[in-house]
């Protein structure tokens, strides 16, 4: 069969597939710094010459920040899009690395072979197995595996300040039916699987004013209004003690978890404890009549990520503070809208704002959407096949509790669902010191691209 061939190929040349990653991953392509500059460029002008040898027709676009990597190639019923990026996390704390980051090293662990160096696993070595996969394809064939556009960002860790312009500009170049995205994980380290939904975010800064300045607490207290009082009784109200969000119609627009989704998830056994037991808890919280992974995945939350106001030093200062501050976020499923939820809750806040005291927002309007894939799309399901015949393990459409922008991005902006798959671990250490990429993740997710190309491409 010519799929095995291709594998044959993988397998065979994995050593110089390592070497070419390691020489992308010497390149400290750090997006956020701008001394950086001239090394992200380098990166983008080495992705463009392996993608030419590779037969695309690619260029380095400029943008006001990091160029943008555009490459076409290849013949096919069906335009398939791939997204990854070449920049990379800084490295602090440096003291920490157990070696220079951006030389990278093959080492044997206890787990296995890795690949040690900033960027191995987030995301260069990831966005390597798509590279690697068509060209061990394009050896046995002589072609590309179909008509494919790769499209590799420079800013993603730096917010991607340039992505939204540049799509709006080159929607008729960028646009294809399916977009790849392989900047995620195995579940559990062992599971492969595909992302199918994201959760999107919302969220609001704001503070409660009472008094004109700080009160003596023996001069004032139990006459004057304490806007720390106010605060945290209006942040109890939140939630009602089933953990439901008491915002008006915060779940109107929240479906109900589809009974294929759902009874996957029940198959992979989560465990709560386990999972809560590594940061040291041990009981669930959030809605009483939800599944852990529901909640994690397909729920939406409403989370108080800081509040402050008084006297925060040494010892007392025996004050009514003039001002309480607080920091609410929304992760939103389905069909929420970020600017309905904020709207929501500002106008069910300031309901809750008594006599003597006012309310200051302190952000606009705004947020990203969730985004849910249509896994209808049979490529889905011819993808989840693929993975499984790879991984020796049946693989599983999974949710993700926090957001990927660029998923939602090629949704609003492109109209077309994003497929998100990846191969990294729990353990990788990703924006952390002596990052890493396991040997085994690198060479099965060649062929896992290769096999999913093959029957999707």
């Amino acid at each position: 069969m010519t799929l095995d061939a291709v594998l044959s190929r993988i397998d065979d040349t994995l050593p110089e597939a390592l070497d070419r990653l390691v020489e992308l991953l010497r390149i400290p392509s750090i997006s956020t710094d701008p001394a950086y500059a001239p090394d992200c460029a380098r990166a983008a002008d080495w992705l463009v010459n392996d993608l030419k040898s590779l037969g695309f027709d690619a260029r380095s676009a400029k943008t006001p920040g990091h160029p943008m990597v555009v490459g076409h190639g290849g013949e096919g019923n069906r335009h398939i899009l791939f997204y990854g990026h070449y920049d990379v996390q800084p490295v602090d704390p440096l003291d920490l690395w157990d070696r220079p980051p951006f030389e990278p090293e093959l080492q044997d662990t206890p787990k296995g072979r890795v690949i040690r160096a900033r960027g191995s696993s987030d995301d260069k070595g990831q966005l390597m197995t798509f590279l690697e996969a068509c060209r061990a394809w394009k050896h046995v064939h002589g072609a590309l595996p179909g008509k494919l556009t790769i499209f590799l960002e420079g800013e993603e860790e730096s917010g991607s300040p340039s992505l939204i312009p540049f799509m709006e500009a080159n929607r008729g170049e960028l646009t294809a039916s399916l977009a790849l995205i392989c900047d995620t994980g195995l579940y559990e380290d062992r599971v492969p699987a595909i992302s199918t939904q994201l959760r999107g975010l919302a969220k609001s800064e704001f503070t409660i004013h009472a008094a004109s300045r700080d009160l003596h607490s023996g001069a004032y207290g139990g006459l004057a209004r304490n806007p720390l009082h106010v605060m945290a009784q209006l942040l109890a109200d939140l939630h009602d003690p089933d953990g439901r969000v008491m915002v008006p119609g915060f779940y109107d627009d929240v479906d109900e978890l589809p009974d294929t989704l759902r009874s996957q998830w029940q198959a992979l056994s989560f465990n709560h404890a386990a999972y809560l037991g590594d940061v040291g808890l041990s009981v669930p919280a959030g809605e009483v009549d939800r599944t852990p992974l529901e909640m994690l995945w397909s729920r939406p939350t409403a989370e108080v990520n800081g509040m402050w106001g008084g006297y925060n030093g040494a010892g007392f200062k025996t004050v009514l503070p003039a001002e309480a501050h607080a920091k609410v976020s929304f992760r939103l499923v389905s069909r929420q809208d970020p600017a309905k939820v904020l709207t929501s809750f500002r106008k069910w806040a300031e309901a809750r704002i008594p006599a003597d005291c006012r309310i200051a927002w302190h952000d606009g309007i705004e947020g990203s959407p969730a985004s849910v894939m249509a896994i209808s799309d049979p490529a889905f399901e011819a993808a989840r096949t693929a993975l499984s015949e790879e991984w020796g393990r049946p693989a599983v459409f999974v949710g993700e509790g926090g957001s990927i922008p660029i998923a939602g991005y090629f949704k609003t902006i492109l109209g077309m669902d994003a497929m998100l798959v990846g191969f990294a671990k729990d353990d990788d250490q990703i924006h952390s010191p002596n990052e890493k990429y396991d040997v085994e993740s690198f060479h099965k997710g060649i062929r896992s691209w290769a096999r999913i190309l093959a029957r999707i491409a």
